[in-house]
């Protein structure tokens, strides 16, 4: 396949724009539909294990299998993945505006991440397969620029889609942007694959990854509201026997999805042990805070899309300073640092006395946002060194796999925590209230709904909602854990600098 000398070529700009838009569709959703989730779970009346399978139905099924679509798209044509990932997404989109309930919506976000995991591990493969030398690096920058870009506006936008055009909207704007898409990739993009790829592809890995992972998940979240009993422990403890199997198959199959020989690299098993972490935290405060803003402290989903600016910004802002910094204090001293920041940005959020925005949200997100802008840049730079360069795609996917499977894990877990934690705190907080017992009765009638409880009593409202801080203080608490736990990684398993794995 001829190869674009330059992305400033008129096809290179198409490409690019055709893969920043379909990227962009895939990562700023998550984001989006958070801010909308707090509506949404009120406007269908529903239990929080639904809401949170809104997002972890997505998630599940982008984490599990987008190392499998990526061998699909070097096997059978990363062009033809892509327009497909692109078609199936808009499907799934259109179906989530339409849903009449909250089942639906569910069933249609599985068809949303079957869409985008096609659809993201493509993008930068046709990238690198149109590309080639410095014009390659150039087009890659800005597609990562503009990608960050698209990731700071959606949460603003998602904020304002639904405050004036209601939530089913943040789905449905998704179809022009999707038809767009498909448009330039027709006519601009050339087909390319692996003409070396063979063997047979791994699906019982991928088979058995989603289904361990979707056990997990699913015995957290339902004990989150029922408690620990025969049927979550059992879930548990079916879902963490698939995943040691998984394991013992990768070990054994031609063309694993998941290669452990790169995990015998010390600096690549702790980067992807900080990114678990890290992400896992921040997966856990991206799902439960706008709760917080929107259902406990009455802010717009517009305001709430605002307040993620500056966690953006930073991020963007110091990334560029911190991969230069690097070259001045190594890697592992920023790669300490900033998760040490985030963890106490975390702790912000379980300590301070007021979680209204500019009293305790604000400055939270501030040191997370600075302390994410130090990690991210050296963090990617040592996951690239510590690996051959013919395998930093498959080390980059196997990355972005762990921290969106992290995410997932995260909510879950957390969710159960913050379950838990609500309900002793909602007992004492009736009890201290003097509430009557029709009054107990009404909000025990709403437990499952937690926040998105709709009680009409101002004394009812504001006990649910005060009990919900208590609950996402603890899962701020557990955040920091998660956050300090991958500074500590980083200070046991890297060097002061790192050097790229010899091929």
């Amino acid at each position: 396949m001829k190869r674009q000398s330059a992305p400033e070529s008129a096809s290179g700009n198409w490409i690019i724009a055709a893969t920043v838009l379909g990227s962009a569709l895939v990562f700023i959703d998550g984001t989006i539909v958070s801010i909308a989730l707090p509506i949404i779970q009120t406007g269908f009346g529903a239990s929080t294990f639904d809401a949170q399978w809104v997002i972890e139905a997505y998630t599940l099924v982008l984490g599990a299998l987008m190392l499998l679509s990526g061998a699909l798209g070097d096997r059978y044509g990363r062009k033809r993945l892509f327009i497909s990932g692109v078609v199936v997404f808009a499907i799934g989109s259109a179906l989530c505006g339409l849903a009449p309930t909250m089942p639906a919506l569910i069933a249609a976000r599985i068809l949303q991440g079957a869409g985008g995991t096609m659809l993201a591990p493509a993008s930068l493969a046709i990238i690198g397969a149109s590309f080639e030398g410095a014009a390659r690096g150039r087009a890659i920058g800005t597609w990562s620029g503009l990608t960050a870009v698209a990731g700071a506006i959606g949460p603003v936008a998602g904020g304002t889609i639904v405050d004036h055009l209601g939530w089913r909207w943040v789905f449905y704007i998704n179809i022009p942007l999707a038809a767009a898409v498909v448009a330039i990739a027709v006519r601009r993009m050339r087909e390319s694959r692996d003409e070396t790829a063979s063997g047979p592809l791994d699906l019982l890995g991928s088979l058995l990854i989603t289904v361990g992972l979707g056990a997990v998940v699913y015995a957290f979240v339902v004990s989150g509201l029922d408690g620990w009993n025969l049927r979550t422990a059992g879930a548990l403890a079916g879902g963490a026997l698939t995943l040691a199997i998984f394991v013992l198959v990768e070990r054994r199959v031609v063309n694993p999805i998941l290669p452990l020989q790169l995990f015998a690299n010390r600096a690549f098993t702790g980067i992807n042990v900080m990114t678990f972490l890290l992400y896992g935290a921040l997966g856990g405060l991206f799902f439960f805070l706008p709760f917080v803003m929107i259902l406990a402290d009455g802010y717009s989903a517009t305001f709430t899309g605002l307040a993620m600016l500056p966690f953006l910004a930073l991020i963007v802002g110091l990334s560029r300073y911190a991969g230069a910094l690097v070259y001045r204090v190594g890697r592992r001293a920023l790669l300490v640092t900033g998760p040490f920041l985030t963890a106490v940005g975390f702790v912000a959020f379980a300590a301070l006395p007021d979680l209204h925005y500019w009293q305790g949200v604000l400055p939270s997100i501030v040191l997370i946002g600075t302390g994410m802008g130090l990690t991210v840049a050296p963090l990617v730079a040592t996951l690239i060194d510590s690996v051959p360069e013919h395998n930093i795609g498959l080390a980059s996917g196997i990355n972005n796999a762990i921290s969106r499977i992290a995410g997932l894990l995260a909510i879950a877990i957390l969710g159960a925590m913050l379950a838990a934690a609500f309900n002793a705190r909602l007992d004492v907080r009736m009890s201290a209230a003097g509430l009557a017992a029709r009054q107990r009765s009404d909000i025990d009638a709403q437990r499952s709904a937690m926040a998105g409880a709709r009680l009409h009593d101002p004394r009812e409202t504001s006990v649910v909602r005060a009990a919900y801080v208590d609950g996402f203080r603890v899962a701020a608490a557990a955040c920091a854990l998660l956050a300090a736990g991958s500074a500590l990684t980083a200070a046991g398993t890297l060097g002061g600098e790192q050097r790229r794995a010899s091929s």
